[in-house]
């Protein structure tokens, strides 16, 4: 009885010490379900198709309005790629979204377009193929982008070409030599520095009116600057003097803004801007001392936050004040200067008698 009682005694620690043992084993903990697939750019989700179009071949994508039928407008819609446009589309819109690139296939039909914006995306080149076949492009917009060079085979009827806030560093040569149409060109806020630019960078826009060069690293005004410009933007660069005679090749030029640079007095010869279309000169934020001489007929003229200490009203007017006494019978030799900002310098109140004696058709004076 003895020996059965400990044999079972025996069993049931045995028993124990299995169940004790499983206890101490690693509990394996469930598999993590695989995540799911990111896109790379973690870009928000394209919107939902829209309502069906009054046009069969309307992208879903994108809005075709009934009552002008030449537009197609695809913009802020999150959209990836250039949808399929219809050949009848003169007009697309497509900015403020993450299209990376132009394919051929999306643009194989649309071979009338007149106007295409594409701001705000993240195209960093154009194929040459889809350039090539918009010989109708008058207007392209591809501000906001990646690009980093001028784009190349662009279409030779272009009127208008909109480069801003990209990170162009690069012209190729000869890129404008076929853009004689071209009147406005707009290059501010890029990478562009002194190495770029020579004498032929601009050849071939014979028409340009508007130049802007803005918000770039020059260090000397650009040679060779086509000579029918009418505006030219300089301002928030480097530019630290003017070059003898510089604007004398361009006859029609109206409007000059360089705000924002190095000009000192030393960098600027005595008759830099004497020049009889100028209208508005906007030399606010360098580094002059002086107030330079002006032709009669410049009307707006922006000198604030330079560091002007005195003004002589009689040395830098552009007509001797002996030679028109009679303010009544000599008004069409009168400077014609109508808005000056003298703020911002070193300048104390009164304004001298002098300035007022000479430009005498001054409405507005900042001082």
């Amino acid at each position: 009885m003895k020996a059965a009682f400990r044999l079972l005694l025996l069993l049931i620690l045995v028993l124990i010490s299995e169940v004790n043992g499983q206890r101490r084993k690693p509990v394996r903990k469930p598999a993590r379900p695989t995540p799911e697939p990111v896109e790379p750019t973690e870009l928000p989700p394209p919107l939902p198709p829209g309502p069906p179009s009054v046009f069969p071949d309307c992208p879903r994508e994108c809005f075709c309005p009934p009552d002008f039928p030449s537009a197609l407008y695809c913009d802020s819609r999150n959209l990836r790629k250039v949808p399929l446009i219809p050949p009848r589309i003169h007009y697309l819109y497509l900015q403020n979204n993450f299209i990376d690139s132009l394919p051929e296939e999306s643009f194989k039909n649309a071979t009338e377009l007149r106007w295409v914006n594409l701001d705000n995306n993240r195209i960093k080149k154009l194929d040459r193929r889809v350039m090539e076949q918009m010989d109708s492009l008058v207007f392209l917009y591809l501000e906001k982008n990646q690009l980093k060079e001028v784009p190349s085979f662009l279409p030779a009827n272009l009127e208008q070409l909109r480069l801003s806030r990209n990170q162009i560093s690069k012209i190729p040569s000869g890129v404008f030599n076929k853009l004689e149409h071209l009147v406005l060109l707009d290059l501010h806020h890029n990478k562009l520095s002194d190495g770029v630019f020579n004498k032929n960078t601009f050849r071939g826009l014979k028409n340009l009116m508007q130049l802007n060069l803005a918000h770039n690293i020059l260090r000397k005004l650009p040679p060779g600057l086509p000579s029918a410009v009418h505006q030219l933007f300089l301002d928030r660069n480097n530019i630290e003097d003017i070059p003898d005679d510089y604007f004398k090749e361009f006859p029609n030029l109206a409007f000059l803004r360089l705000n924002y640079n190095q000009i000192s007095d030393k960098g600027l010869p005595k008759n830099s801007f004497n020049l009889s279309n100028l209208l508005v000169l906007q030399l606010a934020h360098n580094k002059l001392t002086t107030m330079p001489f002006i032709n009669p007929k410049l009307e707006h003229l922006y000198l604030n936050d330079n560091s002007i200490e005195k003004i002589n009203g009689t040395q830098i007017c552009p007509i001797s004040l002996v030679t028109f006494q009679d303010f009544s019978s000599d008004q069409e030799n009168m400077p014609r200067l109508r808005y000056l900002r003298l703020d911002g310098n070193q300048l104390k109140p009164p304004i001298p008698l002098d300035l007022m004696m000479c430009f005498r058709l001054l409405q507005s004076v900042v001082f």
